[in-house]
């Protein structure tokens, strides 16, 4: 073939595809147009409300970090079922299995000082053999400082590492039912998700026995999400979330948060002490329910019913005994066991507690002076 021939193929060739773009530039034109509600809506509460969500974001982006933790399992028979006798029995030892597993998990948790304290929950770092914290986009090892299992909060500090950057606290006492709120966490993994929903309630008491109250949202939450913070438009924290309600695992709109008053003052006991210092006086309680109290001659099932008495405890000394009902302690009325709970476990060691109790359809007083929880 001939030079001239070959210029004349390939000029002909590149006309085909410029024309075949030219076309295909044609066929995008009229989606690639501007829209007309371009630049006219971003005076609208909407879009104020998404400037919003991006500050917050802005604002909080270095101080949420991603928690992995590790805890290895030394096991006999090298899995959990075979250290059952009936499994080893029905299915004959196993020589070859490794003796030990490790296992991992996920969590969440924000940066609380400029020095690298870090707050997350119990449950997320609790008997675990290494943790690790990832703080804009860097790995640094995590020592456990003191861990609550009643509230659920646990405090932890970066090792190594020069500043950092603390979240806001805001006051979960003034928290309102409808007010929109944030979380920012890490969902199955996922590195820095934030969601948004509303307060659904607060003062909720049915998540825990121990009298905790927790506030409720709808914000997407999902494993992973444990220890983050939820935030208010205002960019504070007021809540650390901690758990979902579901039967499936993932999230169906109710999920829980512990209030940051609540988590400010465990966390203060856990930097101080290593752990949160409660009152106790000695007693195992029992829910009340309506026919025991008609039984006992109350006309409520109100009050905490004693289940046990610890020997020589501080109720056992005051002379509380099993089947006593505390209605009161001083004037405060005691509605539940979850009541007497909270009430004693912010009660100082060796402050004196005038108790008001129903025995033999009537009432007694006493006075019994608090230990430090064991």
């Amino acid at each position: 073939m001939s030079s001239r021939k070959l210029m004349v193929l390939i000029l002909a060739a590149v006309i085909a595809i410029s024309g075949t773009a030219l076309l295909a530039g044609d066929f995008l034109d009229d989606a690639t147009s501007p829209s007309p509600l371009k630049n006219k809506s971003h005076n609208t509460p909407a879009y104020e409300l998404q400037n919003s969500y991006n500050k917050i974001y802005n604002l909080y982006k270095d101080s949420v970090v991603f928690i992995s933790t590790e805890k290895t399992i030394n096991m006999k028979y090298g899995h959990p079922f075979m250290e059952d006798p009936f499994f080893r029995e029905f299915f004959g030892p196993e020589p070859n299995m490794p003796k030990s597993q490790k296992y991992r998990g996920l969590g969440t948790g924000f940066i609380i000082s400029k020095d690298g304290y870090i707050c997350t929950n119990h449950h997320v770092v609790t008997e675990k053999d290494s943790i690790t914290v990832k703080v804009a986009h860097k790995t640094y090892s995590a020592r456990l400082i003191g861990s609550d299992p009643m509230t659920d909060i646990a405090l932890l500090k970066i090792e190594g590492g020069n500043s950092f950057t603390p979240v806001h606290f805001g006051d979960s006492s003034k928290v309102n039912i409808g007010d929109i709120v944030i979380a920012i966490g890490n969902p199955f993994g996922l590195d820095k998700t934030i969601t948004s929903g509303i307060i659904s309630a607060t003062g909720r008491r049915i998540v825990d026995d121990m009298g905790n109250t927790h506030l409720q949202t709808d914000a997407s939450i999902n494993p992973g999400n444990s220890g983050g913070p939820l935030i208010n438009l205002d960019g504070e924290v007021i809540g650390v979330n901690r758990m979902i309600y579901s039967q499936t695992g993932g999230n169906l709109g109710i999920s829980f948060a512990i209030p940051i008053n609540t988590a400010r003052q465990t966390l203060i006991d856990l930097k101080t002490y290593g752990k949160v210092k409660r009152g106790f006086i000695g007693v195992q309680l029992s829910p009340l329910t309506r026919e025991f109290a008609k039984e006992l001659g109350l006309k409520t099932p109100e009050g905490a019913l004693v289940g046990s008495i610890v020997e020589n405890g501080p109720a056992a000394k005051a002379g509380i005994i099993v089947k006593d009902v505390i209605l009161k302690i001083g004037t405060k009325k005691i509605k539940d066991y979850r009541d007497l709970i909270k009430h004693v476990g912010n009660s100082k060691t060796g402050e004196t507690l005038q108790v008001t109790v129903w025995r033999n359809k009537k009432e007694l007083s006493f006075s019994i002076t608090v230990q430090e929880r064991p």
